[in-house]
């Protein structure tokens, strides 16, 4: 079966500022059923300042409490010269691959290395600057909602569209590491595909994937989550990342969940009807005879005619004798 779920493996730090270790998570990403990879394309100075205030002093919660933002981007990026080899190792094993660019100078890079398409991060919606300019490239834009009202939503549709740019699709999001499942509201998945009139998808931070089926059941043509070969290695990431057992578990589901849904039919195969209920004769009747409730019956299978003629054929007598078990036919009544 032809899939139209773009089952999306998000690398984010979990290379661990490890050439190999990026690499051999690709692999198991394509053993694990992934269609694409995703990097982040940043440097600290893309995301924060290097000053230690009320606005860039260690958080005071969540997975990384304690930390200052710029030291933790620091410890997450990914080196710049990595990310062409890295994209020409994941497309030499069919994956395809896309990336978060954070500024205009990322965009360039990602341009330079023919990038094929661009996902802009949820904390990043209301930067339409950025958004405009990765857009103008004419590549489909991806765009996380974890932190927009249905206003911002239509701002970033309306400047890709103004960029000249309409290969849109938009994922719901829920902005917190891990989130917890009880706030994933996938009930405004297929809200957002009538309401904005793009593709959706989503980008799921929550544990197990439950997220990823109930989203595909509602439209959803994206599944996003973060990959780790091993929880155990540490680092940003690691606390809400699959591994790859669990990413494949979930990849498995997503496909078994497409093919379910299937299509709109109601049409029945020729052998569906023939199991179905028809009239039969249940007596021995003689020629002449008349039906009545007595010698005629609805029963499995559809070899008869339609029990909706039931009432419409008693007093109807029979042009020859008919044994017992024989199917029900108007060519047989008078």
């Amino acid at each position: 079966m032809k899939t139209n779920i773009n089952i999306i493996a998000e690398l984010s730090a979990n290379h661990n500022n490890d050439f190999e270790l990026a690499k051999d998570t690709i692999a198991a990403m394509k053993d694990s059923g992934a269609d694409t990879v995703k990097f982040q394309t940043f440097t600290a100075d893309s995301l924060s300042l290097d000053v230690d205030n009320e606005f860039f002093g260690p958080l005071k919660k969540g997975l990384w409490k304690g930390q200052r933002p710029y030291e933790l981007f620091q410890k997450a990026a990914m080196k710049y010269e990595w990310q062409p080899k890295l994209a020409e190792y994941a497309m030499s094993l069919g994956l395809n691959w896309l990336s978060s660019p954070f500024d205009h100078e990322a965009v360039d890079f990602l341009e330079s290395i023919n990038i094929p398409a661009y996902k802009i991060a949820s904390l990043e919606i209301s930067d339409t600057p950025l958004i405009a300019y990765a857009a103008s490239k004419g590549k489909p834009m991806i765009i996380s909602t974890g932190v927009a009202d249905d206003k911002d939503t239509q701002l970033a549709i309306d400047t890709c569209k103004n960029a000249g740019n309409e290969q849109i699709t938009m994922l719901k999001c829920t902005s917190q590491y891990p989130a917890p499942i009880e706030e994933a509201n996938l009930l405004t998945i297929p809200d957002m595909k009538q309401r904005f009139n793009v593709e959706v998808g989503v980008s799921d931070h929550t544990m197990g994937f439950i997220v990823p089926i109930v989203a595909v059941s509602l439209g959803a043509k994206v599944v996003e989550k973060h990959f780790i070969l091993n929880r155990k290695l540490g680092g940003p990431d690691s606390g809400f990342s699959m591994e790859p057992a669990e990413f494949k578990q979930m990849a498995d589901a997503v496909r078994d969940a497409e093919k379910a849904l299937g299509k709109v039919t109601y049409n029945l195969t020729d052998s569906e009807r023939a199991r179905r209920r028809s009239l039969f004769v249940v007596k021995d009747i003689k020629k002449g005879e008349a039906l009545t409730p007595e010698n005629i019956r609805s029963v499995r299978p559809g070899a008869g005619l339609h029990p909706k003629h039931f009432a419409e054929v008693l007093g109807k007598t029979v042009k020859t004798d008919i044994k017992r078990g024989t199917p029900l036919l108007f060519k047989l009544l008078n």
